[in-house]
């Protein structure tokens, strides 16, 4: 496994060492001795796991202190551009982001720490897109920040539809208007 700390340093992609033959492939998508080793010693305890049609726009998605999440994501099917905002008043790279295509053939994982808004668009039909998490989902913890707020700048790409939203995540504040729990 290659571990890489992306422009925002608590941001970390993982490229897993990928073994295949005339049988497929096989690779370790987690192995906790190796992520700690690598600075990620968080503890994970629950898993997710979506299926989306091309056009989907999922977040920018975030759990409030005490059920923050960090998460450790992955498509194992298609293809998304997943983005990760840093909202942590104090942090040094506050309302920065990380944008990063993860598909079925690179197999790229990505980990964002709590302490970040994070979502995707999905670029494929039927992309699978795998998640563990740090805590359980808890509805009201849920926060989030609008997908195209103008002072973030998120370059999400072209489609060639138009972006397929839950209800809420229309209804996000921007993050100046957010009062960041972080």
């Amino acid at each position: 496994m290659k571990f890489t700390r992306l422009e925002i340093p608590d941001i970390v992609l993982i490229e897993p060492s990928v073994f295949g033959d005339k049988r497929g492939f096989f690779y370790e998508s987690f192995r906790a001795d190796r992520f700690a080793e690598n600075g990620i010693s968080a503890r994970f305890v629950q898993d997710n796991h979506s299926r989306s049609g091309k056009g989907v726009l999922r977040g920018l998605h975030f759990q409030k202190p005490p059920k923050a999440q960090g998460k450790l994501v992955r498509v194992v099917k298609g293809s998304v551009y997943d983005v990760a905002v840093d909202i942590r008043k104090e942090s040094k790279t506050f309302g920065r982001y990380v944008g990063i295509v993860l598909s079925e053939e690179n197999r790229r994982i990505m980990y964002v720490p709590p302490g970040f808004a994070h979502g995707f668009c999905v670029l494929e039909d039927d992309t699978e897109f795998l998640y563990k998490v740090t805590d359980v989902y808890s509805p009201q913890d849920e926060g989030g920040v609008i997908w195209n707020d103008p002072d973030l700048g998120i370059p999400w790409p072209e489609v060639g539809m138009d972006y397929v939203f839950s209800e809420k995540d229309k209804h996000y504040p921007r993050l100046k208007d957010l009062d960041s729990p972080f």
